[in-house]
């Protein structure tokens, strides 16, 4: 199997973040693209409500997305650490515990929902008209995500050892399965929901199948280490893994602000706007990933090249790939924000009729959440690199803050002080703040080596 060459420690940081980011990038919209032309299957093939119900549903994908976002950035920062430091067993026995642990944590609760598919959608907050659409996308839903959790893990490794193009294949795989699986099942075969939500974890199940094949039998230097079941080890493998968790928790954190995202907005569109305002926050939602998918690939290419350099302690490169980082993610916020504020009937469109009142809804709001764009993918880079240099306390808070802090009475407090539109811009106003937050610790860090350099 072919792999990349690629030497973390000498070659410019400029290479080798354009040799992990355009594959990264490509692989992690292949994967969008998959949840936006169902999306536009749904839409069309089911209507409004298909893509209410799916939007229903779609937090749970993004809290078992985030452990495994937090295993997997955790278990590769510290495998980086520790291959950079020439222990590549330590570093294969992190990566195994990593996927044995995701897939304990996604099965048991997968179980149990679909052993309680009624009480999971009432708990996710469906009204009575959208439960039993629903209901029958989460029976067909739910195995997906132990294969998502694998996905996510496994990209992590794969790129830290030195095949960014295999895992880029992995989401590609993945997403062409699904497309053409969720065009046969909706359309020529009409099985609705349960159709889309079957093609989707179909092709979960084959990113995730190439990446576990990879780490088995193909792997360079990570390939997976026979784990010992004895009462120390055992001992030995949670403290890895709850040191794996604390690394990665800002990760989880950043993709439940997603999730919290979608549930909060779900609630306040249904408030204010019934089943129509759920419709069109559905649209706009499956758009959501490909924004945060730029912001993802670009935290998670500077990562493996951030953290081999911080554990040889090459100062200068760190900072050089974090200003990279950063300037793309704000010419990349830049370039999507203009495309929701100047395109929004096109990219509703796609989806519905734009004389949908769901559709009109969508098309009025999208400019008012656009906005956010440029703050989300920098805040983003900027808690991937408190992650990539082990610093768990600032990315946890900066998750906190966006995730929750912010988020949740920007929500409520906006649409009570300026109506429907501060719906549409609690995202915006959450992620300004974050932001503003980070200039004040930037601030407060240079001042204070500033300092340290004129004692000395």
């Amino acid at each position: 199997m072919k792999r990349d060459a690629i030497d973390l420690g000498t070659v410019k940081v400029f290479t080798l973040f354009k040799k992990y980011f355009i594959p990264t990038l490509f692989g992690m919209l292949s994967m969008s693209a998959v949840t936006a032309i169902d999306g536009i299957f749904v839409g069309h093939g089911i209507g409004s409500d298909g893509i209410a119900a799916i939007n229903i549903c779609i937090p749970l994908l993004m809290l078992f997305t985030g452990v495994g976002l937090m295993v997997g950035a955790g278990s590769s920062v510290v495998a980086s650490i520790q291959l950079s430091r020439g222990k590549s067993k330590a570093a294969r026995i992190n990566v195994t515990q990593a996927i044995l642990f995701v897939t304990v944590v996604a099965f048991i609760p997968s179980v149990l929902m679909m052993a309680y598919p009624s009480a999971t959608a009432r708990l996710l907050g469906a009204s009575e008209h959208l439960a039993p659409l629903v209901r029958e996308y989460l029976l067909w839903f739910v195995p997906s995500l132990m294969f998502q959790m694998w996905c996510s893990v496994c990209l992590f490794i794969i790129r830290l050892d030195g095949a960014p193009r295999l895992a880029m294949m992995c989401n590609v795989a993945a997403a062409l399965i699904s497309v053409l699986l969720g065009w046969l099942f909706i359309f020529p075969l009409g099985w609705g929901l349960m159709g889309a939500a079957f093609a989707a974890t179909i092709g979960l199940f084959a990113g995730g199948l190439i990446g576990l094949v990879y780490l088995f039998r193909f792997a360079r230097k990570l390939r997976f280490y026979p784990v010992k079941w004895s009462v120390k080890s055992m001992r030995l493998s949670f403290r890895n893994l709850g040191y794996q968790c604390r690394i990665g928790s800002s990760a989880l954190l950043t993709e439940a602000t997603l999730a919290t995202l979608m549930f909060v907005g779900n609630q306040v569109f249904m408030k204010y706007l019934g089943d129509n305002g759920v419709g069109a926050f559905g649209i706009v939602c499956y758009y959501i990933p490909f924004v945060f998918m730029v912001g993802n690939a670009i935290a998670q290419s500077a990562q493996p090249i951030i953290s081999y350099n911080f554990g040889l302690g090459y100062r200068s490169r760190v900072v050089a790939t974090e200003r990279i980082a950063l300037l793309t993610s704000v010419v990349s916020g830049g370039i999507i924000m203009a495309a929701f504020t100047l395109f929004p009937h096109i990219l509703v469109g796609l989806f519905i009729s734009p004389d949908n009142p769901a559709a009109r809804i969508a098309i009025a709001g999208y400019p008012y959440f656009s906005a956010a764009f440029i703050f989300f993918i920098l805040n983003l880079t900027v808690i991937g690199y408190y992650q990539s240099v082990e610093r768990v306390k600032p990315a946890t808070f900066l998750a906190l803050l966006r995730g929750f802090i912010f988020l949740i009475p920007s929500f409520i407090l906006l649409p009570q002080a300026i109506g429907t539109k501060g719906i549409w811009l609690a995202l915006c106003l959450s992620e300004m703040l974050t932001t503003l937050v980070i200039v004040v610790i930037y601030s407060r860090t240079t001042r204070k080596v500033c300092l340290q350099q004129r004692t000395e």
